[in-house]
């Protein structure tokens, strides 16, 4: 019987270093990784946290369809922009080295951007935007991803949840981020409901009839991963509620994501080569860093930007609801309330000891099995 299921943090950190370096990524890239990867737990985000360690970097790496040691290949490069190829290494890796690279331009001509190609899953996009905060700047960032999401009046994956994800600075104890896919929800958190046991939300997945793909999570997820169905762009099904809307978004993605470094884009992006057999996924991603400095400075920045959420925060709310939030700020209340460490569900808990036995990590022994 599972007696708790909260792994504390200085735990989960270095098994999940000690399990990345047991696969062969360099331990400096393995604490990379880790962090990238735990930041989402600790925000509350477990589509993209510990949820997704085994099978989407330990299988992919063991499958030889990613690279644990990463070639971080500049391509081109002028004061402020950059092209980078990934070579099919370590997406976290690969984005904060490209964040980094945004950053340090945007610190000495006002703005930097760095594009990239031939990339892995990077992980949670808020983490990169995060950084150009805590230095100032405002952080943009974005990825393409394999086609699982319908264009409007299509039935089709044709292009990837493709999350826009921005960060502005405030002088609050947490800085405005935004950090959403283009589509109403994404594939990670399908299979979450899927680990889970919860159903599918209306509306968030069309069939190839045209009609919304409703109950069981599992169902649902291989019917996209078998091109039978396709997850929504924002706004849902069609244009009544605004789904060309989360299209646009989409497509403003996909082609930052491609055009610019000359990636793969689309049905590219699937994973599969023309004989169906498993290849890396060669994503792209793009990452933007403006300093705040460069214009009023970062006080008048973090300031009025305060300012302006407070004010909504201020605003009438409706009947019944307690407070209006920002974007941001559930993920700093989440972190405050996890301080304790990351809670672990029960097929989490299976593939963390596996690898665990897997690795002989027998230093490692954890909460439920005790």
């Amino acid at each position: 019987m599972v007696k708790t299921n909260v792994v504390d943090w200085k735990t989960i950190t270095d098994f999940v270093i000690d399990a990345f370096v047991g696969y062969g990524v360099p331990r400096a890239d393995a604490e990379i990784c880790a962090d990238v990867l735990l930041e989402s737990d600790k925000r509350g985000i477990e589509s993209h946290g510990v949820n997704r360690f085994k099978p989407i970097y330990l299988d992919r790496i063991k499958a030889g369809i990613q690279n644990p040691v990463t070639d971080f290949e500049i391509v081109k490069e002028t004061e402020t922009t950059a092209v980078v190829d990934g070579h099919d290494g370590m997406g976290q890796v690969i984005g904060y080295k490209s964040m980094r690279m945004a950053i340090d331009k945007a610190k000495k001509y006002g703005m930097g951007m760095v594009v990239v190609r031939n990339s892995c899953h990077y992980g949670i996009a808020g983490y990169y935007p995060s950084m150009s905060c805590k230095e100032g700047c405002i952080g943009i960032t974005g990825t393409n991803a394999r086609p699982s999401v319908a264009p409007t009046f299509g039935v089709e994956g044709m292009f990837g949840t493709n999350p826009l994800t921005i960060g502005i600075p405030t002088d609050e104890d947490f800085d405005f981020l935004i950090d959403c896919a283009s589509s109403v929800t994404q594939n990670g958190k399908i299979e979450y409901y899927a680990r889970i046991g919860e159903n599918v939300h209306p509306g968030t997945v069309i069939g190839l009839d045209g009609q919304s793909v409703e109950g069981d999570a599992g169902n649902a997820l291989k019917m996209i991963r078998g091109g039978t169905a396709a997850l929504t762009t924002l706004g849902g099904i069609g244009e009544a509620m605004g789904g060309y809307k989360g299209y646009g978004y989409a497509m403003v993605v996909e082609l930052l994501s491609a055009a610019l470094q000359n990636g793969l884009y689309g049905k590219d992006l699937d994973g599969k080569d023309e004989n169906g057999k498993i290849r890396p996924y060669h994503l792209g991603h793009f990452f933007i860093a403006i300093d705040t400095n460069h214009f009023l400075g970062e006080e008048v920045c973090r300031k009025k930007a305060g300012d302006i959420l407070r004010a909504v925060r201020a605003s009438k709310k409706a009947p019944g609801e307690e407070r209006i939030y920002t974007a941001g700020e559930k993920e700093h209340l989440v972190r405050l309330a996890r301080k304790d460490g990351v809670p672990i569900n029960a097929s989490v808990q299976k593939e963390l000891v596996a690898v665990r036995d897997e690795l002989g990590l027998t230093q490692y022994v954890f909460p439920w099995e005790k």
